[in-house]
């Protein structure tokens, strides 16, 4: 993997635009928080805990008393090796505990979804956001989706798709070529009419990256958010490059987990996307304190 690009100062960038997720801003203040909340019964962080709509629905209550700014509802695992599902099944997993949640919080949710169908009915049953791994590869109909609901979104990296993107994922220069893709991927959104303030992107930490990969982009998201003038969201919770670091297993994972977030804030990252949230959120106000408001304007 080449090493030799030149790294970019966010001084030869406009500013990262503010966020605006329902009543959330999202404006570089401090480590904003999403709460993971998967209503499947194959996720790889959870194993189905939450497979249940009423399960699901009390946990995503938890999230947010726990400090989750926004939580993102999931109906499809998207760990490494696995099988995309229906749009109905999706739906029939998530709708319910959208639905229930919105009816008892007006805070921000989430649809984790690559469908199109499933983030128009999510936005229809109260979603704020769609967060998409693929950026926009996957289905070519979600960005008008996105535009026509008003709704915010985050678009993300993946090289391949959830089956096959760990079989022997190679870039010539990691950060350069997601940064292309990102950039790619946020044209098309704002030519579907996605609003800019309304966009996050997400470097797809083990989404088709090999472990140095993944340390290579969260060493680089100061010139990733640099290039694209948008907020970063990080996924890094729990993930298995954590788990060739350490030799822990994804339940045993949180010290790594938050060591990363903790130095992806400092690296560049405006949003973190985590399983345990209390404690996350512990981790983040010390960073900020430490950090201060760096990532405002």
């Amino acid at each position: 993997m080449s090493m030799s690009h030149p790294r970019i100062s966010q001084a030869d960038f406009a500013p990262a635009v503010a966020v605006s997720v329902g009543s959330l801003l999202i404006d570089g203040s401090r480590t904003f928080l999403m709460g993971v909340l998967n209503c499947t019964p194959d996720s790889f962080a959870d194993g189905g805990r939450y497979e249940r709509p009423e399960v699901a629905i009390s946990h995503g209550e938890k999230l947010f008393a726990d400090g989750a700014d926004i939580l993102d509802v999931g109906g499809e695992s998207t760990r490494p090796g696995s099988s995309p599902v229906t749009s109905r099944a999706e739906m029939d997993r998530v709708l319910p505990v959208i639905e229930a949640l919105r009816s008892r919080t007006d805070r921000p949710l989430s649809i984790d979804t690559t469908k199109a169908e499933v983030a128009a009915a999510a936005c229809a049953a109260g979603a704020d956001m769609v967060n998409d791994i693929s950026g926009l590869t996957m289905d070519p109909e979600l960005a008008s989706v996105v535009a026509e609901a008003g709704a915010a979104l985050v678009i993300g990296h993946i090289r391949g798709n959830p089956r096959t993107m760990q079989d022997d994922p190679r870039y010539e220069d990691v950060l350069v070529e997601v940064g292309d893709a990102l950039e790619a991927s946020v044209d098309r959104a704002i030519g579907a009419g996605v609003r800019r303030d309304g966009i996050l992107v997400d470097p797809g930490i083990g989404f088709g990256k090999s472990l140095e990969g993944n340390l290579e982009l969260l060493r680089g998201l100061g010139t990733l958010r640099a290039r694209l003038g948008l907020r970063l969201m990080v996924g890094a919770s729990r993930k298995s490059f954590i788990g060739a670091l350490t030799g822990a297993g994804v339940a045993d994972r949180l010290p790594g987990t938050i060591a990363a977030h903790v130095l992806a804030r400092a690296a560049g990252a405006d949003m973190v996307r985590a399983h345990d949230v209390a404690e996350a959120r512990q981790a983040a106000l010390v960073a900020d304190a430490l950090l201060g408001g760096w990532g405002e304007g």
